[in-house]
């Protein structure tokens, strides 16, 4: 008798055991694995709409204005030298601001 109620102890538990498991990766999931997937669309969205003439801030933290786009690589001009052009990745650039943005703060700041 007590070996049976043993075994039925034992199975209900593994059973919630399993039900535990599968709650926390669900909540992982929409707490962690979701919103780190829409930050990479919003990423690869902002690197697909640069253009020549934006203001970039590279993850090392250089700000600098595109001076030509390719598939995988940009070209970055840094500072007022115009012979400081260096060619990156599209991975290395972290925020974009769009050279249209930038001429509508400045005319609204003038005022």
């Amino acid at each position: 008798m007590f070996s049976s109620l043993l075994a039925t102890s034992t199975s209900s538990g593994g059973t919630t055991m399993i039900i535990w498991i599968v709650v926390l990766f669900v909540v992982i999931w929409f707490m962690m694995l979701r919103p780190q997937k829409k930050q990479e669309k919003l990423k690869k969205a902002m690197l697909e709409t640069m253009e020549t003439g934006d203001t970039v801030l590279t993850s090392s933290g250089f700000y600098g204005t595109l001076i030509d786009v390719s598939d995988d690589t940009v070209i970055v001009e840094f500072g007022n030298n115009k012979n400081c052009r260096i060619p990156m990745q599209k991975s290395a650039i972290a925020e974009v601001e769009k050279a249209s943005e930038a001429v509508e703060d400045d005319t609204t700041d003038e005022k």
